[in-house]
């Protein structure tokens, strides 16, 4: 299987670092080390299984599952033998948010928890006026992240799409 090496953006590919691997299930570093041999981006990867690029780093970081068609297709992209992919967690229940520290110290992750820090009141009054007391769904949810181009500079675009949950009257 033929795929695009490196990023479209010229950037260089996530590896995973030394630091983390203690904290992830043991296929992690399996997928990343194949991930890093073949210089393929998570775009490129989730372009061939079909889903999206978050949904993939996801897989990669433990915090989402595999089905057994990503695990076949995974297999065939990183030239793992499927059955040593079987073996290992990939399949088993997330054990989410056990990695990170709260409040996180990597800078990225950070900013991300600053915007909620700074505007959490703000958008929970506007969405409580949108739809009424409730919750946004971060299972029934999707992501994206783009990259935005402009006279000024390059901008990112996230986007958070969740089902909303009205609270239950009891």
């Amino acid at each position: 299987m033929s795929l695009k090496q490196g990023t479209s953006s010229g950037a260089p590919i996530t590896v995973l670092t030394q630091d983390l691997v203690h904290k992830l299930p043991a296929h992690s570093p399996l997928l990343f080390a194949q991930k890093k041999a073949k210089n393929l981006s998570f775009e490129t990867i989730a372009s061939a299984l079909g889903r999206d690029e978050v949904a993939v780093a996801a897989i990669f970081y433990g915090q989402a599952n595999a089905s057994d068609e990503d695990i076949t297709k995974l297999a065939q992209i990183l030239d793992i033998p499927e059955e040593v992919l079987r073996q290992t967690e990939i399949t088993a229940l997330p054990d989410r948010g056990r990695s990170m520290e709260m409040p996180p110290r990597e800078p990225l992750m950070y900013r991300l928890y600053e915007i909620v820090q700074n505007y959490g009141y703000a958008y929970k009054a506007v969405l409580n006026e949108k739809f009424g007391d409730g919750i946004m769904s971060a299972i029934s949810f999707s992501t994206k992240v783009e990259k935005e181009t402009d006279d000024k500079g390059d901008w990112v675009k996230i986007t958070l799409r969740g089902k909303w949950l009205p609270y239950t009257r009891f």
